[in-house]
């Protein structure tokens, strides 16, 4: 193939980055720009130019991506050519190196790589030799803290030098940390063993201290490409440099404004400041997206300008002008999902398009939750990308295996689920034990479990205490389950059983992520009960909503891969991906932009991640907020998220829901943000969380079950309030409302009469307009009944027909 064959059908932008051959190239690759096809194309024409397969180095960041671009070259120049190149993902090129370059750093040929499950039992065991408290030092944290030292090629000894890290760590309450770091190089040397990090490490170490070696891949790389330039780390970045210093031909693709991945060890200065490194190098601007709508592309230029860290380029398109971007102000989270579900049958049916040509792109995974089970109510097929479903995550299945065990002590499998978690001294060994008594005399489990010894089975005294509190505990809410509404039994059984002290003292990233996922389960547990006393329904136990979940997860809605089925993730999962369609809910201020966003540099990361969301969508895309959600178990009153006022407003189509938010209704309401979560972490005691934590927003008070809003604040995860004694099923009372959304009762006059009419009781008449705080609009089409048992039967624009118990209903009137 020659020049023109390879260069055909590149924009004039593309093929002025692909022939330049000489000294360091920096390519800003916009979104939608085709970044990937100036990448095979370049290395095609390189080898056009001359240079040799093996002597050209291409870093990626997903084996995904190295096979699709292989698969493109070979396409270009003969599959026989591209299987010659060094193609790879910075682990899989540089761990190759390291075996054959064994000897110099001390490890065997077949060194193994583990993964992190290993790592993190190794660290338990250690943890264990060291006889330190594992409620300190959890082993998800402590490869966390490894390995960013290892990202910033800090080795043990590195690290104990470091002063800042022992106060750091003295800050953590793990001031043994760099012992452990310690032990832990030495373990897995020793076992001839590395974890992912330590590959960097290992080869930028290797090239710093064996400059023959580092000369020999100079030598043999006569050209590098790095993809995704913005994702790398220090460690990338610093082998990168390794690699190209002297000679300079190296090409960076990538873009600062989908930089999105700092929690990974991400550093945009990598890119930012890459000609500070490189001087004389060329930088190459990709403008035209050929994904999006003008009205698309324009939207997410002018969002992404209010960043000040970045490299100036505007994006621009030759497709259609496309519709504005709807903007949607919701009622609650409850309407969002449901409208959402609602837009998507319609322009589905409308544009004849498929289920796979949406998708749902959220901040958190714990947003997933209320999509989940609108989907399921619509019989709409949906997969989890790069996840799992809300209720098959870990957490959210141990706790609903208590909630089952609650319900049903002889649910075996949920038993054996929580019997042992959080650890309580009933190791593996004992349950087997009292499994085997209980197959031998055909009785069930939780039954050996009450009574041991009455089946035959002796215990250490130590194993005998913690079984006979478990099934004491496990017993007292069998029975509370019974008279008690869900919402209560759930939450004061996670806060006794220990879950919520095991999740919340779990300060990594994926403990923050199950720490969102807990509060999630709560939030619905506490709207399970609320809507039910709405409609003046009895069904609020712990049994109803375990049978409601059931019920739920069991219908069929296609999810899996290969599927037609409507794509939910969060942003992060996106990036690289495209969709017809796509719907951003929750644009919030402190859940988009993230309330652990603190700074500048989180901000602007935070609007990135907005922009890569826009930018995924080709044709529609759909914005959305709500003017309450369901969080940390209360229903709270968010501000609409700031990047919605930095959208060029030209360019969005507006709509509400109704219960239009205005500056004094806000200014009443007490927005607590982050106060609550500060404490967290160290609040908890006596079996729960107290002040600050979870429930500080005005949430649960002991058994008293909700608190009655901003009075009970303060409460938190614990019986540091009064306990005012346990409330019915039936009668929980529901999370105070912002001013402008109140029980009906509160918002029109009523009648002296207990014997009212619906009518006269209420002051509501038939063909009147109201805004529900989760269905949203709706007219009421009749009023029966009388005193506390008046009713409305109302039809909601998005939730279809409903009938309502006026003594709970929570809506405001319209006219």
């Amino acid at each position: 193939m020659n020049d023109n064959d390879i260069l055909s059908g590149l924009t004039e932008a593309q093929r002025d980055a692909v022939i330049c051959c000489d000294g360091a190239q920096l390519v800003i690759a916009g979104a939608g720009s085709g970044k990937t096809r100036v990448l095979t194309h370049k290395i095609a024409y390189l080898i056009d130019q001359g240079f040799a397969p093996w002597n050209i180095l291409a870093l990626t960041f997903t084996n995904k991506a190295a096979a699709e671009m292989r698969e493109r070259i070979g396409r270009l120049i003969g599959e026989e050519r591209a299987r010659m190149l060094w193609m790879g993902t910075f682990h899989s090129v540089f761990l190759r190196i390291l075996r054959v370059e064994h000897e110099r750093i001390g490890y065997p040929a077949n060194l193994t790589i583990y993964d992190e499950s290993d790592s993190r039992n190794l660290l338990k065991n250690i943890v264990k030799g060291l006889e330190l408290d594992d409620k300190f030092y959890k082993p998800a944290m402590l490869q966390g803290r490894i390995s960013r030292a290892k990202e910033q090629l800090e080795t043990a000894a590195d690290y104990q030098r470091n002063g800042q890290n022992y106060q750091s760590d003295m800050r953590a309450q793990v001031p043994q940390l760099g012992k452990i770091y310690a032990i832990y190089e030495q373990r897995l040397r020793t076992a001839g063993a590395m974890d992912f990090d330590d590959i960097l490490l290992h080869t930028y170490l290797l090239f710093k201290n064996h400059e023959d070696v580092r000369r020999k891949y100079v030598e043999r790389f006569a050209y590098v490409l790095v993809d995704e330039y913005q994702d790398t780390n220090f460690a990338q970045h610093e082998i990168v440099w390794q690699l190209s210093k002297e000679r300079q031909r190296l090409c960076a693709v990538g873009d600062d404004a989908q930089s999105i991945y700092s929690f990974r060890g991400a550093q945009i200065d990598n890119i930012l400041k890459f000609q500070q490194r490189y001087p004389e190098m060329k930088l190459f601007k990709l403008e035209e997206n050929f994904r999006s709508t003008k009205v698309i592309v324009n939207a997410a230029n002018s969002l992404i300008a209010k960043n000040n860290g970045q490299i100036r380029k505007t994006l621009y398109s030759n497709a259609e002008q496309g519709d504005k971007i709807t903007l949607t102000e919701m009622i609650s989270d409850v309407d969002e999902s449901r409208t959402i579900a609602n837009q998507l049958e319609r322009l589905r049916s409308k544009e004849r398009l498929e289920y796979s040509d949406f998708a749902i792109l959220y901040r958190t995974n714990a947003q997933s939750r209320v999509f989940e089970d609108e989907f399921r109510k619509q019989g709409i097929p949906f997969r989890i990308y790069g996840g799992i479903s809300f209720y098959d995550r870990k957490e959210i299945k141990d706790a609903i295996a208590y909630f089952r065990v609650a319900v049903n002590p002889h649910d075996e499998e949920a038993l054996r689920r929580i019997v042992n978690y959080p650890a309580r001294a009933i190791g593996n060994k004992t349950v087997e034990k009292l499994l085997a008594a209980a197959t031998e005399q055909q009785t069930s489990l939780w039954n050996v479990l009450a009574q041991p010894q009455l089946y035959g089975v002796s215990l250490t005294k130590k194993t005998a205490a913690s079984v006979g509190e478990f099934t004491a505990m496990m017993a007292d809410f069998q029975q509370r389950q019974q008279t008690e509404n869900a919402a209560d039994v759930g939450f004061e059984l996670l806060r006794q059983s220990g879950v919520i002290r095991e999740i919340f003292s779990d300060t990594s990233i994926e403990g923050q992520a199950r720490q969102e996922n807990i509060e999630e389960l709560v939030s619905g547990l506490k709207q399970f009960c609320q809507q039910r006393q709405e409609e003046g329904r009895s069904d609020m136990t712990l049994t109803d909503y375990i049978s409601e979940v059931s019920l739920l997860s069991a219908v069929e809605t296609g999810e899996g891969d290969g599927q037609d089925a409507v794509s939910l993730m969060t942003v992060h999962s996106a990036k690289g991906l495209e969709f017809n369609t796509v719907f951003i809910p929750g644009l919030e201020e402190d859940l988009f932009p993230s309330q652990m966003a603190e700074g500048e540099k989180a901000i602007e990361e935070e609007r990135r991640l907005c922009y890569v969301a826009i930018t995924r969508a080709k044709r529609h895309c759909f914005l959305s907020h709500a003017n309450m959600r369901w969080r940390y178990g209360n229903m709270e009153r968010p501000n609409p998220s700031r990047f919605l006022s930095e959208i060029d407003p030209s360019l969005l189509d507006k709509h509400s829901h109704g219960g239009k938010r205005n500056a004094a209704a806000s200014a009443d309401v007490e927005l607590p943000w982050k106060s609550s979560f500060s404490a967290k972490a160290s609040s908890y005691g006596g079996g729960g969380y107290g002040g600050g934590g979870f429930g500080g927003r005005g949430g649960y008070g002991g058994r008293s079950g909700y608190g009655e809003g901003s009075s009970a604040r303060g409460n938190g995860w614990g019986r540091s309030g009064s306990n005012n004694g346990s409330r019915s099923a039936q009668q929980p009372s529901a999370p105070a409302l912002p001013p402008n959304m109140k029980p009906v009762s509160q918002v029109v006059a009523k009648s002296s009469g207990h014997g009212a009419s619906a009518a006269q009781a209420s002051g509501l008449r038939v063909g009147q307009h109201i805004i529900h705080e989760r269905f949203g609009r709706g007219e009421i089409l009749a009023l029966e009944g009388s005193g506390d048992n008046a009713k409305a039967k109302v039809r909601f624009q998005q939730g279809g027909e409903k009938q309502l118990l006026l003594k709970f209903a929570r809506f405001s009137v319209e006219d």
